[in-house]
Order: C-alpha cells, then structure tokens, then sequence
C-alpha cells in the first residue's frame, strides 16, 4: 500500500511500478485532472490544502477497507496539495487485482470515498474571483 500527499508531480507510470504484481492481472489508474472549467467559468488554476498528517491517515484506512472489499493485489492513492495549473493531476489512485471488475470497483469507490472524507481542501481561481470548492460525489448512475 502506497499512500502520498506531496507538492510534487505525480507519476502514473510510477504508481503502475508501486501497485503491478504477477498475480494481478488488472491495474486501474484513475487520474484527477485538473480542467480548464467549472460551474460556467474559466478555471486559471487550482490551490489544494490539507491537513497531511490527517489526509495520509484517512487514505490509508481507506485503502485497507477497498483491500477488505475487494480482493485487492496493492493500491496507491496519491494526491497533490499547493498550486496546480490545468491539465495537471491532484488525484492519482492505482489498484491491482486479479480480475478487471474488481479494480474498477475498488478504485471508483476509492475515489468516491477520498472526496467525502480526505481533509484536504480545493480553491478553483477563476476569471474574476476565488473559491473554495466543496467536494461532491457524482449523481449514482
């Protein structure tokens, strides 16, 4: 299990190198990107926060209930924190299991969880202003 809150770039092919076994046939790599637009603005940038100690500890009991779930191989959940610009990532989650279902499973819940729990805090600069956006999950589908 890898679990990272940095304000350095993250590397998808490094977290496939953290979470790739020979008994995993499946590896999900979700990446959080951040996009040029939100609620009808034009996003100039993004700053995270967090409360690392707190959010590294709420990622890893977040991983270890995915692994008890799902029949997990390793997992990575990394997150960015200070001044990112578009198109760069803030979330990177890697899971490795067996089959494709399940790592797809564990890795959107894995997302889903992280919004509503993780303490860290996400402010949009946009043309004409700032704002602290709240974490939301997405309508079920």
């Amino acid at each position: 299990m890898h679990i990272e809150v940095t304000a350095e770039p993250l590397d998808p092919q490094r977290a496939v190198e953290l979470v790739r076994r020979d008994d995993a046939g499946a590896v999900v790599v979700f990446l959080g990107v951040v996009r040029d637009h939100n609620l009808g603005r034009r996003v100039l940038y993004l700053e995270y926060d967090a409360y690392p100690e707190m959010a590294r500890r709420v990622m890893r009991e977040l991983a270890e209930e995915a692994m008890g779930r799902w029949p997990i191989v390793d997992v990575a959940v990394l997150h960015r924190i200070g001044h990112l610009e578009v198109g760069e990532t803030s979330l990177l989650v890697a899971v490795s299991s067996p089959h494709r279902a399940e790592a797809f499973d564990a890795a959107h819940w894995l997302v889903d969880r992280l919004k509503e729990r993780a303490p860290i805090w996400k402010k949009e600069v946009f043309e004409g202003g700032e704002e602290w956006i709240e974490g939301e999950l997405p309508s079920p589908r």
